[in-house]
Order: C-alpha cells, then sequence, then structure tokens
C-alpha cells in the first residue's frame, strides 16, 4: 500500500461531497486516494446517522493512513419556497399578472401562497423575485404588505413548494434555521474541522454563527448572496475562509455576471489572507458522463489559476455514477495547470501585499527567499494555524510543511493551499527546531542531502502568535540516518 505521508505533488486541495454515491468506507477511501483531500458533509440531505458513519470511515482512515483529512459539514441555511397549487403545474403567461399572499388556500394560474411574510414585508415595486432556481421571473407592481402582485417577466410552468429566490433585498431572516441548529450541534458533535454558513447576507450572520461555534471548529462562509458581496471585506473579516458558491449566485445574477465575481472573491479572500474555495458544477457533466467536458475542464483550471486554495466536487461525487474518476479528473487538471511554465506568473497577479506585521513580514520574506535560492520546502512551526495561513497566502513555489502539537488545526488546514501539516510534538529550543525540522523534511521527502529548507518559528517556543524567527538550513547526509 502507497504511502500518503509524502505530501501530495500539487498545491490546490480538492474537496469532495459525500452522499449514496460514496457514503461507504470503501469509497471514502478510493476518493482519498484519487486527490480528495478534504470531504463535505452537505446536512440539506441525508440522517444524522449516516453523516455520523462518515465521520468514522474518515476518521479510521487517517488513523490507517497517518495523515490528518478534513470534514466540513455544510449547513442547509433557510429554504425559501412558495404553497402549493390545485392542479400543478400551472403556467405562467409572460406579461400576466401573479400575486403572491399569506393565503394557505392552494393556488392557481393567478395566485399562490408564499408563507414568507418577511419577504412579503419586505419587497417594493420594482423588485424582482425568482422562482424555481431563476426559471420564472417576477417584478413586483404593488404591495399592502399581506400581498405581492407581480408581472410575469419570463414565464413558464411551475408547481408545488418550488423556491423562491429575491436578489436585490436584504431579506430580515436569520441564515440559521432551527434545523441549522440542530445540525450545528451535531457537527460538533462529531467533532469537524470546519462549519459552512449558507445565505449569509450581512457580517452579523457571520458573528452570530461564530459565537454559537464557539471556538470548536473553523467558519467558511458562503458567498450564494448578492447582499454579501456587497459587504464581502466586513464577511471575509469575521470568517475563517470563504466559499463562491456559483449554484446560488448564478441564480440570483445573470450568468456572465459570476466570472468576474468569482475573480474578485478569490482575490479579496486572498488579500486577507482567508482560504477560498470554489464550488458549484465544476465537472457537472461528469454525474453521468465518465469524461468531462472541455468548457468544464477549462472552468476548473481558471479557478487554480486564479489561485483559489480548494475546488469542489458536489452532485458529481455525492450522486454521481463517476465519482472516483471526478476526483482523479479534478487531480489531472490540477497537476496540469500548476505544471504550466506561466502558472507561477498567474498565480501572483493578485498582489498580496504585508500586512505591518512581524508575522507578514517574515511570510513575504521566506516567499522572496524560495524565489532567490533555491530552496525545497518552507517548514513552519504553528499553534493556531495562523503562520501558515500568512505563508499559504504568499503562494510560495515550494511546498509548505506545517508542524503543529495541535490536531484540530492540522485538519483545519487540509483546506490550505500548498500547506502539509504534520502532528508533532512542540519543540522547545532553537537547536531542536532546526533539528526537527530537517528530519520532517526528509520524512516526507521533501529535500535530499544538500537542500536548503526555510524554517519559521515563534520564540519563546510554544507561544501562540509570536512567529518572529526566520532560518535557512542545508539538509545533511547525518540527517538521512536519523530520519
Amino acid at each position: 500500500m502507497v504511502s500518503h505521508m509524502v505530501p501530495r505533488d500539487r498545491k490546490v486541495k480538492v474537496l469532495a461531497t459525500l452522499g449514496p454515491a460514496s457514503g461507504s468506507p470503501e469509497m471514502i477511501e478510493k476518493l482519498y486516494r484519487a486527490g480528495v483531500d478534504a470531504f463535505r458533509m452537505n446536512m440539506s440531505h441525508g440522517e444524522h446517522s449516516a453523516h455520523a458513519e462518515n465521520v468514522k470511515s474518515i476518521r479510521s482512515l487517517e488513523k490507517k493512513v497517518g495523515r490528518p483529512i478534513t470534514i466540513l459539514a455544510d449547513l442547509q441555511g433557510p429554504k425559501l419556497r412558495i404553497g402549493t397549487f390545485a392542479k400543478a403545474p400551472v403556467t405562467l403567461k409572460t406579461g400576466a399578472t401573479f400575486t403572491l399572499d399569506l393565503n394557505k388556500a392552494k393556488g392557481d394560474v393567478n395566485r399562490v401562497g408564499l408563507p414568507h411574510p418577511e419577504i412579503i414585508e419586505t419587497l417594493q415595486p420594482g423588485h424582482s423575485l425568482l422562482l424555481d432556481d431563476g426559471k420564472i421571473r417576477l417584478e413586483v407592481i404593488k404591495t399592502d404588505g399581506k400581498s405581492v402582485e407581480t408581472k410575469v417577466i419570463v414565464g413558464g410552468p411551475i408547481s408545488d413548494r418550488k423556491g423562491v429566490n429575491v436578489p436585490e433585498v436584504v431579506l430580515p431572516v436569520s441564515s440559521l434555521t432551527k434545523k441549522d441548529h440542530k445540525d450545528l450541534t451535531f457537527a460538533l458533535q462529531q467533532d469537524v474541522d470546519w462549519i459552512a454558513l449558507s445565505f449569509v447576507q450581512r457580517p452579523e450572520d457571520v458573528a452570530e454563527a461564530r459565537r454559537l461555534i464557539g471556538g470548536k471548529a473553523a467558519l467558511l462562509a458562503k458567498i450564494e448572496k448578492p447582499a454579501a458581496i456587497d459587504r464581502l471585506d466586513e464577511i471575509l473579516e469575521l470568517s475563517d475562509a470563504v466559499m463562491v458558491a456559483r449554484g446560488d449566485l448564478g441564480v440570483e445574477l445573470l450568468p456572465e455576471q459570476v466570472p468576474p465575481l468569482q475573480k474578485r472573491i478569490v482575490a479579496a479572500a486572498r488579500n486577507l489572507g482567508r482560504p477560498v474555495v470554489v464550488a458549484t458544477q465544476m465537472l457537472e457533466s461528469m454525474i453521468t458522463s465518465p469524461t468531462p467536458t472541455r468548457a468544464e475542464v477549462s472552468d476548473v483550471a481558471t479557478a487554480i489559476y486564479d489561485g483559489a486554495d480548494a475546488i469542489m466536487l458536489s452532485a458529481e461525487s455525492a450522486v454521481g455514477k463517476w465519482p472516483i474518476e471526478a476526483a482523479t479528473m479534478m487531480d489531472r487538471i490540477a497537476m496540469q495547470v500548476e505544471s504550466d511554465p506561466s502558472y507561477t506568473e498567474r498565480v501572483h497577479f493578485t498582489e498580496t501585499l504585508p500586512d505591518a506585521t512581524t508575522a507578514d513580514a517574515l511570510a513575504a520574506a521566506s516567499f522572496n527567499i524560495a524565489r532567490t535560492i533555491p530552496t525545497s520546502a518552507i517548514v513552519c512551526f504553528t499553534k493556531s494555524g495562523s503562520t501558515a495561513r500568512r505563508m499559504a497566502r504568499e503562494r510560495p513555489s515550494v511546498p509548505l510543511l506545517v508542524l503543529t502539537p495541535d490536531r484540530h488545526t492540522a485538519r483545519r488546514i487540509g483546506l490550505l493551499w500548498g500547506a502539509h501539516a504534520v502532528v508533532t510534538r512542540d519543540v522547545r529550543d532553537f537547536e531542536e527546531m532546526v533539528a526537527k525540522s530537517k528530519r520532517m523534511a526528509l520524512r516526507h521527502q521533501l529535500g535530499e542531502a544538500g537542500s536548503r529548507i526555510i524554517i519559521s518559528a515563534g520564540v519563546p517556543f510554544g507561544t501562540p502568535g509570536s512567529t518572529n524567527l526566520l532560518h535557512v538550513v542545508r539538509l545533511s547526509g547525518d540527517e538521512l540516518k536519523n530520519k
């Protein structure tokens, strides 16, 4: 059996969603060996018992391969839906009027119930309403606080309980429902590493979730609402990572608006040193086909060239017919892009200027040293993971070996670009730091006799947030004997 103690040969991480097609110990191991670094549990689907089994399988695999493996629990968030029709489906004609109200009676071609008073009270004439993932587009003509009269801009068939999107309005709705509270409690009990928050509209949504998580997991904010883009920097400040959730963004915005926004979100996240995941429909055709379209391959490649920390498989790995092939394809695309001679130049198109801190200055210096002299790895000691995030933000050309005594930190680093985390006892002095760095670099095949490595740490040792030391050493034959 091939040991995965050795880091993967690529920097970008692959996040795969578990589901009926992949929720067995055998499939989870196959996905990991095909290139998956982190696993997403979609709390919109599946029972807690099934998710608990998946966590157990991943933790068992972690022991088997001797590597920390990342688990992300993705909360569903509010699902806004219309009511039911007496005879579904009904066909709404373009140009006709259609009313949404609080009446519980079954709907027809003229009206339907919308059991969300918070939406009806917020809408104003001129606002758009989207039904069924944007297939039906309505424009508000008038409202009295209890019902909304609309004009059908784009008509078509509509049936019971289809979703409602309100792109131009910040709704007075918490991003956490009763179901989310239960799912969050469960996920934290399962000791997951990341919580993904859906339906983020404002920084307060992130603050509320952060308070409930209480430091037991890292928090990823999904950017899927136009309102979130208006306050992106504030949301990033409060989050540990973000996701470009292109599915919902593509419903609430025009399709052509999504690619430039993806680039903007990736660049903003990188500037603040937050990991950024690009998600949704990346290899969509592989749900039913063993090979992707050329356009999908280009889409994945673009996210990697932009410098995303991770790329995600959704339905492709959760319910698709070809989950292993999809993971393998992600791995192959990433390897090809990262071996492109122009990749380094493109990934640094986003300029990340260091903050006026010692830790940022040292991260920038590490990047410049690795660019100036032949270096095989950057080794950083970290308790919280902040030093690793600063280093990864620079997108160095060499692997980043992260040594931490904290297993939770090591697991969270599974979404971080170029980082290979190892759980190891903390060091007590300078000599031990140098010896351990050399030993670990050799053990994880990140250098050989004669290679140089860069070491970053904080003195006094074991003090979080004290990164203040940079040291360049050469590996010798002696360490090879002791590795």
